[in-house]
């Protein structure tokens, strides 16, 4: 483990939090809340039929959470999108010809889908007893590196606006930092990694199932200098990643940047 925590890229942190430092647009980053070195919690369940410890035999039963109602074709007023509400605000937002064309984070016909959320209410609709149900969906093209809104009247089925915006990066789908860490384990920049993973494990790397992985996106030149290989990040969509052996330790990958859009892996500084 000594080796482990000293290497130039990897180092397996068996904690409950990491203090991070990075670009000056990420001084102050830190490890997912609760996160720790075997994933788990310390806390051991009550043996089946057995009181819970602690509490008056007297007492009475824990309460018991109802299972949530059989869900609607279409909500009401402020609630959720329902199932069906989400699957045909994507496919509004998502005309054939746009499926055809855009391209996902594996290169794969079909914009890569970020957020489904409901929009607001218009300001004259703030009266009606029944307003319009609207859906904001975002996805990412990356055949041309654009940002795509969309909103979508789930109660006429129209689409209403689109907005194309490029050189906007939203934060990273879990989809698109699995396919990062992807691309970062086949790559030979990859191999402190995939070296730091056999230690911790005794196994080898092959793919990015035995890892927790979380993405946050990387500008470029606007969180500071940025080497000749990561140059187009910014207009180009590139991550770094925070990377967890499943009920193991972390292993600091931070260092090393990848360029989704040209499917590539660089290293800073």
């Amino acid at each position: 483990m000594h080796r482990l925590l000293h290497r130039h890229l990897g180092k397996a942190v068996a904690g409950a939090a990491l203090a991070l430092t990075g670009t000056a647009a990420m001084a102050a980053v830190t490890l997912p809340a609760g996160a720790g070195a075997t994933g788990t919690t310390a806390t051991r369940p009550a043996e089946a039929g057995a009181p819970a410890q602690g509490r008056d035999p007297g007492a009475p039963p824990p309460g018991v959470v109802e299972p949530a109602g059989t869900q609607g074709v279409r909500g009401h007023g402020r609630d959720p999108l329902t199932d069906d509400e989400l699957r045909r605000a994507r496919d509004l937002a998502q005309p054939r010809a746009l499926r055809n064309a855009a391209r996902n984070v594996t290169g794969r016909p079909g914009p890569e889908p970020l957020l489904t959320d409901l929009a607001e209410r218009r300001p004259a609709e703030a009266g009606l007893a029944d307003p319009p149900r609207r859906a904001l969906v975002s996805f990412y093209d990356y055949a041309t590196d654009g940002y795509v809104t969309t909103t979508v009247n789930l109660t006429t089925s129209e689409v209403e606006a689109t907005d194309t915006q490029r050189g906007v990066q939203p934060p990273p789908s879990h989809a698109e930092a699995v396919e990062a860490a992807r691309l970062l384990i086949a790559d030979p920049l990859g191999a402190g990694l995939r070296q730091d993973f056999r230690q911790a494990t005794g196994h080898d790397l092959t793919g990015p199932d035995p890892l927790a992985v979380t993405g946050f996106v990387y500008r470029g030149r606007a969180e500071g200098d940025a080497p000749g290989a990561l140059a187009a990040c910014g207009p180009h969509r590139c991550v770094r990643l925070f990377t967890k052996v499943k009920n193991g330790p972390w292993i600091d990958t931070r260092r090393l940047v990848i360029d989704l859009s040209a499917r590539t892996v660089a290293r800073l500084g």
